[in-house]
């Protein structure tokens, strides 16, 4: 390369402009809620969209049992397991108090009855008949739950039990809570049929499903938590539109409370929060100037699509930029990365998306490039431009 085309190269600077997109005037909005501990999470993407104290471990009582029941079915998908797998009752499983599926001491159990009753009734009897027959005791269930916390991704999360009750070491954030709900509804899809009985009849005993939030538009699960050290809780997980949320609340005084404190959240998930498509794979997104190029500009576009979900101020306040070195050299090929798209939201970091070249460019002749290059070293580009 020339002395000439070096001096050019040495003027580059990074061009900024602004990209337009669709949104309104920003309004003030906030959540709250009662409840000491809480979270939604946005089904597709697994974003937090609002937390509460999420991140701090708490007892979760009940709510653990989704972890007992998540082990059972990755050894079901796995093939360790069948659904029909017969379950022997121990007279320690059939003697446990609280809440009880009313299993018989002596008698066999498939898995996939078993699991109805955790979820449906949050027996603890079936938990224990579980991670007896997995595991041979509480105990070594606790490990396995604990390894597959881990590989999941559970990093708040230990375990000492297979059904919730009260012990120091059982402990989950809400994020974690939500995070297992999302991977069970993700990971097992024949068997979300399980967190939506309303009810269920074992031993000639019928009882109610105690998610309150069954009924609701679009809900189908996913479990309750009640001890006096945890207070009343609930993972919660619904469909609208085909939008899928995820709600926890915990730590709630009275079942009464557990019911309208999460009903209300479940509601802001969808009323409040909105999903919106900024750029689909291949849009234009705008144009880079081009040195040197059969072409002045090069046409920039996105190579997948920039979805995201946030609470409507939040879009309504989003902003966007091409930042790239201009100008471009030529010769340009078409999917030569250029830059990033950069995306704003009030109060966030700006993210950044990788930008092509959507068309090729070939490059002038060294007689006109150089004519070019004279014109450049006198007129700087500037350090930002306007759509």
């Amino acid at each position: 390369m020339s002395d000439l085309f070096l001096s050019i190269l040495r003027l580059l600077c990074l061009a900024s402009v602004v990209v337009g997109l669709t949104h309104g005037t920003v309004s003030a909005q906030s959540v709250t809620t009662d409840a000491p501990t809480a979270l939604i999470m946005d089904g597709e993407t697994g974003d937090v969209l609002f937390e509460k104290n999420a991140r701090t471990p708490i007892p979760p009582a009940s709510m653990s049992k989704l972890m007992t029941v998540a082990v059972a079915l990755d050894m079901i998908a796995t093939g360790e397991l069948s659904a029909d797998t017969p379950f022997s009752v121990s007279e320690r499983a059939w003697r446990t108090g609280g809440s009880k599926m009313f299993v018989l001491v002596g008698t066999e159990i498939p898995l996939k009855e078993l699991l109805k009753g955790i979820i449906t009734v949050s027996g603890n009897d079936a938990a224990i008949v579980v991670a007896e027959n997995i595991a041979g005791s509480d105990a070594a269930f606790a490990d396995i739950m604990n390894r597959k916390a881990a590989r999941w991704g559970l990093t708040g999360s230990h375990f000492a039990n297979p059904h919730g009750i009260p012990d120091p070491e059982q402990r989950m954030t809400a994020l974690d809570i939500a995070k297992l709900a999302r991977h069970i509804w993700d990971s097992y899809p024949d068997y979300r049929y399980l967190f939506s009985l309303p009810e269920m009849t074992w031993s000639d005993i019928t009882q109610r499903n105690r998610n309150p939030l069954l009924g609701l538009e679009g809900a189908d699960g996913m479990k309750t938590g009640h001890t006096e050290e945890a207070g009343f809780g609930v993972v919660g997980s619904a469909s609208r539109d085909g939008v899928r949320r995820y709600i926890v609340v915990a730590g709630l005084p009275t079942s009464e409370a557990r019911a309208s404190t999460a009903r209300r959240l479940l509601d802001t998930a969808f009323n409040d929060y909105s999903t919106v498509t900024f750029f689909t794979d291949g849009d234009r997104v705008g144009e880079a100037e081009v040195f040197g190029g059969l072409s002045e500009t090069v046409p920039l576009e996105v190579s997948t699509a920039i979805r995201m979900t946030r609470h409507v101020s939040a879009i309504r306040g989003a902003s966007a930029k091409l930042l790239y070195e201009s100008p471009v050299l030529a010769p340009v090929e078409e999917g030569d990365r250029l830059g990033v798209l950069q995306i704003a939201l009030p109060g966030e970091p700006p993210q950044d998306y990788p930008i092509f070249a959507a068309e090729r460019v070939r490059e002038r002749g060294m007689a006109s490039k150089m004519a070019i290059g004279l014109r450049t070293l006198f007129t700087p580009p500037d350090a930002e431009a306007q759509p």
